[in-house]
């Protein structure tokens, strides 16, 4: 085979989170199941591949590496690397795509990528909660992966979503930590149950909530957070009778004594914390503060802070595992309320 031809199969996609040493050596895998490569054949040098797709000698050294322990590829002295063995099991090819990588989703990605290991390459994109940037991504890989693995959140809602997610094979799908309206077929999900979730954490903490004269939920606006956290503390609000208030802004918030605050975002938790200690009020008795997502800082900070949280590992493995044995169950996640002294 001419270098031309062996350029064909390496494919790097550079809006692509995925390392660009795994977008090489998963080409390379691609190309040996397809036949395009056969065994013995013989791989561009390191310089070369580097020159050619605008990547550092090192990345390329490292795909090879991979590939090499993987006893996919081996090298000779003098001759370059060639290719040992074709009979390659990574026929799974997952596209995994997050509307961003926050601490949590990291946590959900390093465990779905352990619990997948070597059985399947996957693709990684992030489309920063913007709709049309998702549509980008997707639409033009419909055809080119066993599995989408695909976590639905937008700015702007839920917008049209469901039509895009439908045109994907529904035995390839997988949806994780929220279903989308108007998905129909039978797919994978591992889902929240946003609004229950929260409504039944809080009934959870309704002994420590009586002491508060008033709930407060900071909801920013244009948020990817689901409207239907919103619909569950208003109904446990309601059905407890709770004086409540969804907040926008905290930052435009008068904050009273006697007032609980639940908050989404770890920026608006750090400036009510700040704030609050600038007022010298005493956390845990003065002002109550629920903060949702559990995050190891979390357990110290201010001898610790109550928070309602799922189990992002749960959801990383439970997504791996609907990918390995071509699951189409819907599994919910458990969300767990931890009470510390903020509350």
């Amino acid at each position: 085979m001419n270098r031309k031809s062996l350029y064909e199969f390496i494919k790097i996609d550079y809006l692509s989170a995925t390392p660009k040493y795994i977008q090489l050596a998963n080409s390379i895998i691609k190309a040996i199941n397809e036949g395009k490569l056969k065994k013995d054949e013989l791989l561009p040098s390191l310089n070369e591949v580097g020159d050619e797709f605008e990547l550092a000698r090192a990345t390329v050294e490292k795909s090879y590496k991979y590939l090499r322990d993987t006893g996919i590829i081996a090298s000779v002295p003098g001759k370059g690397y060639f290719v040992r063995n074709t009979q390659v099991q990574n026929s799974k090819k997952i596209l995994l795509l997050f509307n961003k990588l926050s601490p949590h989703k990291k946590i959900v990605y390093d465990s779905f990528v352990k619990t997948i290991g070597e059985a399947a390459s996957i693709d990684f994109f992030i489309y920063n909660n913007d709709f049309s940037f998702f549509k980008k991504l997707l639409l033009p890989r419909i055809n080119d992966y066993t599995h989408f693995v695909i976590l639905p959140l937008f700015s702007e809602g839920d917008v049209n979503v469901h039509e895009i997610i439908n045109k994907i094979p529904k035995q390839k799908l997988i949806l994780l930590d929220k279903l989308v309206a108007g998905v129909t077929g039978d797919y994978a999900a591992i889902y929240e149950n946003f609004e229950l979730d929260i409504y039944s954490a809080l009934v959870e903490a309704k002994d420590q909530l009586i002491k508060y004269q008033k709930l407060k939920l900071l909801f920013p606006e244009n948020t990817h957070f689901p409207i239907e956290i919103v619909k569950g503390f208003e109904n446990f609000c309601m059905n407890y009778v709770f004086k409540y208030e969804i907040v926008h802004d905290l930052q435009n918030d008068t904050i009273n004594k006697g007032e609980a605050y639940i908050t989404l975002m770890e920026d608006d938790l750090v400036y009510l914390v700040e704030k609050l200690l600038s007022l010298s009020m005493k956390i845990g008795s003065d002002i109550g503060i629920i903060s949702y997502n559990e995050s190891p800082l979390k357990k110290i900070i201010l001898n610790g802070i109550t928070t309602i949280s799922t189990d992002f590992q749960l959801m990383g493995e439970l997504a791996a595992q609907a990918v390995l044995t071509n699951s189409k169950k819907h599994e919910k996640i458990p969300f767990y309320l931890t009470l510390r002294s903020s509350l």
